[in-house]
């Protein structure tokens, strides 16, 4: 689902670099990427948090998408040579990555499942592609920040199929990531880090 005028102007607003920077480096003091890691971002945007991630984790190969070309286009006019140096951008959707089964280290996604209508397939498609042990980093808004009697005037999100804590982890299980790290308030979202793991890992 691509963004309105509002959810633009909320990304690209000066303070979100900051906000994705903390949030990277949470990130990266409890997962460390093993060398030649190969790495994708979902809903990259303009491409602050590509550029932030390359920093932070040094990946081999990061490729950073977005449904919107605009976005796209921002990033590349935006960001300079060295800052985007290493890292490939293109349009693509979450719900039909276009990678092999089990062929990246990790995904990144920053506010993304919760504009996707299929969230669950979009989960599904992202365990798809990740290896045995990758790693899946996400930061995800809850219905009461985005959907409440001010905010559901202004931004555009779907209205059916939302998700909650109590509706997210089992999910992330069930597509057999385990979220192993996490720093949550059920009233605005979470910040996670979970991982791949074959069915027979998770305890019964």
């Amino acid at each position: 689902m691509k963004l309105n005028w509002a959810e633009r102007w909320a990304v690209n607003n000066p303070l979100r670099p900051l906000q994705q920077r903390l949030e990277i480096r949470w990130m990266r003091k409890r997962v460390q990427l093993k060398p030649g890691a190969i790495v994708a971002e979902v809903g990259c945007g303009r491409g602050v948090g590509a550029c932030i991630l390359k920093e932070e984790f040094h990946p081999q190969v990061l490729q950073a998408m977005d449904l919107d070309i605009e976005m796209i286009q921002r990033g590349r006019k935006h960001r300079s040579p060295r800052q985007t140096e290493g890292i490939s951008f293109f349009v693509g959707d979450v719900i039909r990555l276009p990678y092999r089964d089990a062929t990246l280290d990790a995904i990144f996604g920053f506010g993304i499942l919760h504009h996707i209508p299929d969230w669950q397939g979009a989960l599904a498609e992202i365990a798809r592609v990740l290896k045995i042990d990758g790693v899946y980093f996400m930061e995800e808004l809850y219905p009461p920040l985005y959907q409440n009697f001010i905010t559901k005037h202004i931004l555009l999100h779907p209205r059916r199929n939302r998700f909650y804590s109590q509706d997210l982890k089992p999910t992330l299980k069930a597509a057999n990531l385990h979220l192993a790290h996490s720093w949550e308030n059920k009233k605005i979202g979470i910040l996670g880090i979970s991982t791949k793991a074959p069915i027979e890992k998770f305890p019964r």
